[in-house]
């Protein structure tokens, strides 16, 4: 497979990937994009399938020294807090002398999540998920970790289903996260990848603002 363009050429190679899939139940979808890259791919989704684009806010626990590398992730929908853990992950950084890596972590990025959901959607509540079927979007998945927090805290809010979908999974991830979610769509497992942005020729940070924009025009 060909190296995406940017995160709106992988989200149109998404989207017909997703469209395939939902046969015939394009009508009941509701698509989440994982700020802040994964809104650029979501948007793209969500205007194939003529339906509602909203966020579900995750952050990743990345290790001291390594942001990338996550030990788990957490999300929030409807102010319950979901958190998932890479215990094999967390153990060893622990036993590296990082004992408190885990609580300065999610207390961070829990700060950052409340930022990020009053600066995405301000005054507005989550889309009513109930019955519906839930596309995750995010514009890839390395360990999966932020992933399946998305699951775990979209599952409170009673979707039908829940697709994890991705324009490129890299090794190690694709199992625990099919695991989390009732499908996965993925057009791209690369055997090699170290770090998703390796998919792209244009990776380039994805800033608040043009999530913001993304959200007024998928509502």
């Amino acid at each position: 497979m060909n190296f995406y363009r940017d995160r709106r050429e992988a989200g149109k190679v998404l989207a017909d990937a997703v469209m395939v899939r939902l046969d015939g139940t394009v009508s009941e979808a509701i698509v989440l994009g994982l700020p802040r890259g994964g809104v650029p791919v979501a948007a793209e989704v969500a205007q194939t399938l003529a339906g509602p684009l909203d966020v579900l806010i995750v952050r990743k626990l990345g290790v001291p020294g390594s942001p990338e590398v996550a030990m788990g992730a957490i999300a929030s929908v409807g102010g319950e807090l979901a958190v998932v853990a890479n215990d094999e992950l967390r153990a060893r950084v622990v036993d590296d002398g990082g004992a408190d890596a885990w609580p300065d972590a999610l207390a961070r990025e829990r700060a950052e999540l409340e930022r990020r959901a009053a600066a995405y959607r301000g005054a507005r509540p989550p889309l009513d998920l109930t019955g519906r079927r839930v596309i995750l979007v995010d514009d890839g998945i390395a360990t999966g970790a932020t992933m399946r927090a998305a699951a775990a805290a979209a599952r409170q809010l009673g979707p039908r289903s829940l697709i994890a979908a991705a324009p490129v999974v890299l090794p190690g991830a694709r199992g625990s996260v099919q695991a989390s979610v009732d499908d996965l769509v993925c057009p791209w497992y690369p055997s090699a990848f170290l770090g998703v942005g390796q998919a792209y020729l244009d990776f380039t940070q994805t800033s608040d603002d043009e999530v913001r924009r993304l959200l007024v025009g998928g509502q």
